[in-house]
């Protein structure tokens, strides 16, 4: 392996519980009043936008759109990525591999982000506030993982040889593609984080 210079890590999934690989994304339109009957409609109009909300398409923008095609009265004031963040958790068990690359490296974020994500995901106090080095957020740069361009942005940013980057992610296909640039990756098992800091500290111990 080589020497490790530079550390990005992923959000949703590694620093923080999202809404990869759980039930929080059937358990929000439930609370939302989707049922049999609109959840058609309702994942219609999700799937319409979906592609679009990591590279800067706003949300909150479609709530209209949710009510006038399913029906659904949404409360007054309401924000659906508020809604999200919300419902995000903590993962302090990877805390002191952050602490860790922090300390030994220079280090980053990584991540595919709604618009405005980021910052509520900071207020909320989600992990922990850390002064980073650079912040790649998909929704700032207009693309997102595991599209090329967000890597080369990603790289030119750190200012270190590809291969002295280390990339943390729970998705494999993003891992896979820093790795087609010559990166270090690590995917982070979001089933098992407990485990995955541990082996985390031991590479970042190297």
């Amino acid at each position: 392996m080589n020497k490790i210079k530079f550390v990005y890590f992923d959000v949703g999934g590694v620093l923080i519980v999202d809404f990869t690989n759980n039930n929080k994304w059937t358990e929000m339109k439930k609370d939302l009043g989707v049922n049999i009957k609109t959840e058609k409609a309702f994942d219609s109009i999700w799937k319409k936008y979906r592609r679009k909300l990591c590279v800067g398409f706003d949300i909150d923008t479609i709530i209209p759109e949710f009510e006038n095609e399913t029906g659904l009265k949404f409360p007054n004031g309401y924000s659906m990525l508020e809604d999200f963040v919300n419902r995000f958790e903590q993962n302090p068990s990877i805390w002191p591999a952050i602490n860790l690359a922090k300390k030994n490296y220079k280090a980053g974020l990584l991540t595919n982000m709604y618009p405005r994500m980021l910052d509520l995901i900071k207020k909320n106090e989600l992990f922990p506030d850390i002064d980073w080095d650079v912040i790649i957020d998909s929704s700032l740069v207009g693309s997102k993982k595991p599209d090329d361009q967000i890597f080369e942005i990603a790289e030119e940013k750190s200012g270190v040889k590809p291969e002295e980057i280390l990339f943390i992610d729970n998705l494999l296909h993003n891992t896979q593609a820093a790795e087609k640039r010559g990166w270090q990756a690590y995917t982070y098992d979001d089933q098992n984080p407990h485990k995955s800091s541990k082996e985390l500290l031991d590479i970042l111990s190297i």
